[in-house]
């Protein structure tokens, strides 16, 4: 009997490789982990996979997500892994939950919570502490097996918390200062792959601004300086002011100082739409200079998700609401049904002038429906449909929240839907010195989903676009493959290639559905969260052991910590 000549073949699928060449048919091998052979496989494997009509790609690669809690409880990392990612960084936007010192670790927590929307009982279930140091949180994570490869950074208001106790939020003495050098200096020794600050107004908790928010530029100096002594690390941040006006200095000295990757969110903003243009101008300019200073974009409109079971929705702090905010959920529909009249009869009672705002953007709030719409055209918002009824837009809405046995989602976007369609969008993907990122998996579990971006790159961009022009296949391929592996120093994934680790999805592009979220109570403590589930993927591979068929966990469990640097060797 002829023993097998490979691990496992994947067999007469169109390989699209993620460099951005054309798909090509072809079987793919594997051995040890390792992909050995792309083209015509004469051998057997242990395990084949038929992959005829179904596209062959690498896995994806995830940089921006926030599972630092969830990574020590969940080995699937759901529900990133039930979209074909085998990649993921986390640690971004300055908030984790190492370095801790015992008497620090609620304030982390609470933290992760009111920045992340990640349920603090959650969290205060899940995480079992068996560290303190940044060190120690590494191996804590290695030692778990997990459906998937995870890589962690340095937060910034962890280290400022670890340093500076009750005092996190004020201004470090040089002795601070050189103390948090110290520990970034040492994470990174220890493996982290980057380090993340947070600059923007948005994030806060209870006790105010995230730390660091308000941090000199001569304090992200000298922890620039810390990644550059490590001699690797990206520099990871999210800022107001998206790489332009007061950004734009400081930020080539840090890509100087650290001499590596500086990476920061940017979204069209619907207080400065065109401003992206600037900062895209400005990537080119540093490029040309021999900075590599990256934005980060996303490839749908960053937003909120309304519902009854969500963390907000327009009518949530209407006294009326209030009064049957508690009920089970299929008795706060019959109770908001009978009081329909009397709670839009209402104003919101929340002192938050931002709040307000946000809540009552009716040319910006849409029905998701199911399949979900990220591009819906502007005739179907609240405010649209109100003008062609003769009503109200928040009627429009109450119904809208009540459909689906009041499961239903409505969709309102925030950043990059200024002008209704995704052409900013599409514009900020196809710069060459962009990355994607902004899926946020494991975050803000009450009101966004995005973590099911990978999926929805192929659905929407590749496929199915109909409000305008769509992206190449091989090219969103890239996209969230060999980019983002390039951006994070990856260099042994990403691509489909003899020598590249074997991190595949087989994927039936014609079939492949995207499915609208739902909300779940799965989390430790039974805490609530939005997830997103996908059909269509056949297989995923990670380090050449089949994680997921047909949207199954096979129970195997190859994935493991990447670490940056020397401790990787």
């Amino acid at each position: 009997m002829t023993q097998p000549s490979h691990d496992l073949v994947i067999r007469g699928g169109a390989v699209v490789d993620g460099t951005g060449a054309p798909a090509r048919t072809a079987d793919v091998a594997i051995d040890g982990g390792i992909i050995t052979v792309i083209g015509q496989v004469a051998g057997t494997g242990q395990e084949e996979i038929a992959a005829d009509g179904a596209m062959v790609a690498p896995g994806w690669v995830d940089i921006h997500t926030h599972y630092d809690g969830q990574v020590t409880w969940d080995p699937e990392v759901t529900p990133s892994s039930w979209h074909g990612v085998t990649t993921v960084v986390m640690g971004n936007c300055g908030v984790g939950f190492a370095p801790a010192r015992p008497d620090g670790r609620n304030f982390l927590i609470e933290l992760m919570e009111g920045v992340e929307d990640i349920p603090g009982t959650a969290l205060h279930e899940g995480i079992d502490w068996a560290w303190e140091t940044f060190g120690e949180y590494l191996d804590a994570v290695a030692s778990m097996p997990r459906v998937l490869d995870v890589a962690a950074q340095v937060p910034h208001a962890a280290i400022r918390a670890y340093v500076m106790g009750d005092r996190a939020h004020e201004e470090p003495t040089d002795a601070e200062v050189g103390a948090m050098a110290d520990l970034v200096e040492e994470g990174l020794g220890a493996g982290a792959v980057g380090f993340s600050t947070s600059h923007t107004l948005l994030h806060s908790s209870k006790y105010g601004f995230v730390p660091g928010t308000m941090a000199s530029p001569s304090e992200l100096l000298a922890l620039a300086d810390a990644v550059g002594r490590a001699g690797h690390g990206v520099f990871q941040l999210i800022t107001d002011n998206q790489g332009t006006g007061l950004d734009r200095l400081w930020l080539r000295e840090v890509a100087e100082r650290t001499g590596g990757t500086v990476t920061y969110s940017l979204a069209q903003s619907p207080v400065a739409p065109e401003s992206w243009r600037e900062a895209l101008s400005y990537a080119e300019e540093d490029l040309a200079a021999g900075f590599t200073i990256v934005p980060q974009v996303a490839s749908r409109p960053v937003g909120m998700l309304f519902g009854l079971q969500s963390s907000l929705h327009p009518f949530i702090t209407h006294p009326t609401y209030r009064a049957g905010a508690d009920l089970p959920l299929v008795d706060r529909v019959q109770y908001l049904r009978a009081h329909r009249d009397q709670l839009l009869a209402e104003e919101s009672q929340t002192h938050s002038a931002v709040a307000r705002a946000l809540m009552s953007r009716w040319s910006q709030i849409f029905p998701l429906g199911d399949p979900p719409d990220y591009e819906p055209h502007p005739s179907t918002s609240a405010a649209a449909v109100a003008e062609r009824e003769g009503r109200r837009p928040s009627e429009i809405v109450f119904d809208w929240l009540l459909e689906r046995d009041g499961e239903a989602l409505l969709f309102a976007p925030l950043a990059g839907y200024v002008h209704g369609d995704h052409e900013a969008i599409r514009e900020m993907m196809l710069h060459p010195a962009t990355v994607l990122g902004l899926a946020d998996g494991g975050a803000h579990c009450g009101l966004i989903c995005d973590a099911s971006m990978p999926t929805y790159l192929l659905t929407h961009w590749a496929r199915d676009r109909n409000r305008g022009e769509g992206v190449p296949l091989e090219h969103v391929v890239r996209l969230q493959t060999s980019r983002p592996a390039e951006v994070y120093g990856f260099t042994d994934r990403g691509m489909l290639a003899p020598g590249m680790r074997a991190d595949v999805n087989v994927i039936d592009l014609e079939n492949l559905t995207l499915h609208a979220p739902e909300m779940v109570n799965d989390l430790p403590a039974s805490g609530r969260r939005l997830v997103q589930r996908a059909d269509g993927y056949l297989a995923t591979v990670v380090a050449g052991e089949t994680t997921f068929v047909n949207g199954k966990s096979t129970g195997r469990r190859p994935g493991r910590l990447v670490r940056g640097g020397s401790a990787s060797r």
